[in-house]
């Protein structure tokens, strides 16, 4: 795909955002399942929910686009589930673990909020209000999302953890 004008580039980063919510859904199951601490597990959990309903909404931009919703592969994504694999594969104590995950979750909300300022801009220069709306309702879930794992992480007991080599 060429990009020529900022509606190209509207759609390639939405192609961006819908690759990204669905390996994020992926990979807050992941981190579910490896997280120990109860609340932690949680609230992976319940973001995945809230992930399968950002999925339907850029589906829902893509058709008020006249689109086909089709996801475009996104390495910084790509990088952060190869991270944690690569962390995992470390035998850390199930303390690391919960600690990384909550550093993992900020890194995707980091992500996700920048991916979603850039492109409310955009879509609102386009004339594409409904869009610009439907991508800041779920820009504020992220940040909202990010508040919660950066609260938890400043409440981290760090203790003694432990990652074998």
């Amino acid at each position: 795909m060429t990009i020529d004008t900022t509606e190209d580039l509207f759609v390639s980063g939405l192609k961006h955002a819908y690759h990204t919510e669905q390996r994020l859904l992926e990979a807050l199951e992941e981190l579910e399942e490896t997280s120990s601490n109860e609340e932690l597990k949680s609230g992976f959990a319940e973001h995945r929910e809230k992930t399968e309903i950002h999925v339907d909404r850029i589906e829902g931009v893509f058709e008020r686009l006249d689109a086909e919703a089709e996801p475009e592969e996104d390495p910084v994504v790509e990088g952060m589930i190869e991270a944690h694999e690569e962390f995992m594969s470390k035998d850390p104590s199930d303390e690391a673990i919960d600690r990384f995950n909550i550093a993992a979750g900020q890194k995707a909300e980091h992500y996700e909020v920048a991916t979603y300022g850039n492109l409310i801009p955009m879509a609102d220069q386009l004339g594409m209000d409904d869009a610009a709306d439907t991508l800041e309702e779920t820009l504020r879930e992220e940040q909202d999302e990010l508040d919660t794992l950066s609260e938890m992480g400043e409440a981290f007991d760090y203790g003694e953890l432990s990652v074998s080599q």
